[in-house]
């Protein structure tokens, strides 16, 4: 199995947007059984929480489940339970390096540096802008899917 964590702040907008967007684009590739899907935060504010409301209403929007969508903490083993970790923007990265203790590892990825867009992608809960941060997931999601599919011969 090939496990995929995505990470944000706080594991109510992005992060659950990306494991939820995600894991519908390999239920539709028909590759449930050879990849696992998971998010976390940075932070412990909202730890069991469920997603922002907002994240909630565009799933709902794009007719994804966000069934077992729930507010966890990143923790250091999350390392060698993963094979890619992907942060929504440089500051989660910094992030992920510093609680798994593993500095510039491979594994580890900013989203959007997968796509022609390189940049980060913008938090929703401070701008407000759930589309856009649909638009950017969805973007990077179907890049990593496709560098998952290359790499593991899929």
């Amino acid at each position: 199995m090939i496990n995929v964590l995505f990470v944000c702040l706080g594991n109510i907008c992005r992060s659950p947007m990306a494991e939820a967007l995600f894991r519908k684009l390999v239920r539709k590739e028909k590759l449930t059984y050879k990849i696992g899907v998971d998010s976390a935060a940075t932070s412990s504010w909202q730890i069991g929480f469920p997603p922002h409301a907002g994240t909630l209403d565009i799933l709902k929007k794009h007719k994804i489940s966000s069934e077992g969508l729930m507010g966890r903490k990143l923790k250091k083993e999350d390392f060698w339970r993963f094979d890619y970790i992907i942060g929504m923007d440089e500051s989660n990265v910094k992030n992920i390096y510093r609680i798994t203790g593993k500095p510039n590892h491979p594994k580890i990825i900013r989203l959007l540096d997968l796509t022609k867009y390189k940049k980060d992608i913008p938090d929703p809960f401070f701008t407000g802008d759930f589309d856009e941060t649909y638009r950017l997931v969805l973007a990077g999601c179907r890049a990593l899917l496709h560098k998952i599919r290359r790499e593991q011969n899929l």
